[in-house]
C-alpha cells in the first residue's frame, strides 16, 4: 500500500494490538492475546478478529509459520501516530497545532523537559 494512501483510523483496541506488534516486531495471535491478558480480560477470538481486521485495513501483514500465522506491522509506528495526530488536529483544531500545544502546556501535560525537546525539534526543523 503506498505511503500516501489514507488508512482507516485504528480503534483503541486495534491500537493496543499495534503497540504490541510495534514492540515485538512480529507475533502470533496467541502471543498478542497473552500480552493483552496481562492488562485486561479479552477473548482469544476477539484478538484474532481484530488482527484480521487490522490486516484488511492495511496495518498488518501475515505469513504462515509452521501451524500459526505470524503477524507483523506493515506501517511504522511513527507514520501511524503522525497520521492520527494530523487527523485529530484537523478535526478538533481546524488544522492548527498551536491551540493543541497551548492546551497541553496550560493543562500541565508538558513539563520543562518536554518543552525543551520541542524547542530542539523546532530549531532542527528550521535549519533543514
Amino acid at each position: 500500500m503506498p505511503a500516501e494512501a489514507k488508512l482507516p483510523r485504528p480503534t483503541d483496541a486495534e491500537l493496543e494490538i499495534l503497540n504490541v506488534l510495534w514492540t515485538t516486531g512480529r507475533a502470533t495471535v496467541r502471543q498478542v492475546y497473552e500480552h493483552m491478558l496481562e492488562h485486561r480480560r479479552i477473548a482469544y477470538t476477539t484478538v484474532m478478529t481484530m488482527m484480521n481486521i487490522l490486516e484488511q485495513k492495511g496495518y498488518l501483514k501475515k505469513r504462515q509459520d509452521d501451524r500459526a500465522y505470524v503477524y507483523r506491522p506493515s506501517q511504522p509506528q511513527k507514520q501511524v501516530i503522525r497520521s492520527m495526530v494530523r487527523e485529530f488536529v484537523n478535526r478538533v483544531f481546524n488544522g492548527s497545532a498551536e491551540p493543541l500545544l497551548v492546551h497541553l502546556v496550560e493543562d500541565q501535560h508538558l513539563n520543562a523537559n518536554d518543552l525543551e525537546e520541542i524547542r530542539k525539534s523546532i530549531r532542527k526543523d528550521t535549519k533543514s
